[in-house]
């Protein structure tokens, strides 16, 4: 009996042995997926700041031209674009 436990201890220690060098290779594997991971995250992070800063100038530019505009219309031209909208009281 005591050579049956030492023979089936064996192919156990084998087996866990074999997972751990499964779970190494498969962690140097995720190690390097979450590498991936990261940069593609970075990149993407920083794509969007650099859309939002993008449209954030945009706007900018368009309130400036606007401004500019009717800055440049005379006071007839502003009255028919906005019309009699009132006081300010």
């Amino acid at each position: 009996m005591g050579k049956k436990k030492k023979q089936g201890q064996k192919p156990v220690e084998q087996a866990s042995s074999q997972s751990r060098k499964n779970e190494d290779s498969l962690t140097l594997q995720d190690q390097l997926n979450g590498d991936i991971l990261a940069k593609l995250k970075a990149a993407k992070k920083s794509l969007v700041e650099e859309e939002q800063a993008k449209e954030e100038e945009r706007q900018a530019r368009l309130v400036f031209e606007r401004k500019q505009r009717e800055k440049n219309m005379s006071f007839e031209e502003l009255l028919d674009k906005y019309g009699d909208q009132g006081s300010k009281f």
